[in-house]
């Protein structure tokens, strides 16, 4: 069993940054591939950004790339997501989640989930 708790959600303004965190309970996080997740009102639960237990490989969603970095330290348990130039479009609540795969890029992977942490961005 994995528990996961995200924190760093909050409103910041157009083009500023946000540093998202997930702390992960188990003995078993290193082996668990990791991921972020975003739900925006009125739409789907989307991939954002995931990384290999590992954490030598990471995928991201076309809309964040370049502006977003995920990254883990398997000996803290916690997994992080910078984001960058931040725009209204990225407002959603950001889920982490945990994998027992390889790749973790859709929900169907995806085996524990964290409750979330919401972003506002402001134009």
């Amino acid at each position: 069993q994995v528990q996961l708790v995200e924190s760093g959600g909050g409103l910041v303004q157009a083009g500023g940054s946000l540093r998202l965190s997930c702390a992960a309970s188990g003995r078993t996080f290193s082996s668990y591939a990791m991921g972020w997740f975003r739900q925006a009102p009125g739409k789907e639960r989307e991939f954002v950004a995931s990384i290999r237990w590992s954490g030598s490989t990471t995928y991201y969603a076309d809309s964040v790339k370049g502006r977003f970095t995920i990254s883990r330290d398997n000996a803290k348990n916690t997994m992080y997501l910078q984001m960058n130039s931040l725009q209204p479009e990225d407002t959603a609540v950001y889920y982490c989640a945990a994998g027992r795969t390889v790749v973790l890029r859709t929900t169907v992977g995806v085996d524990y989930w964290g409750k979330g942490t919401l972003v506002t961005v402001s134009s």
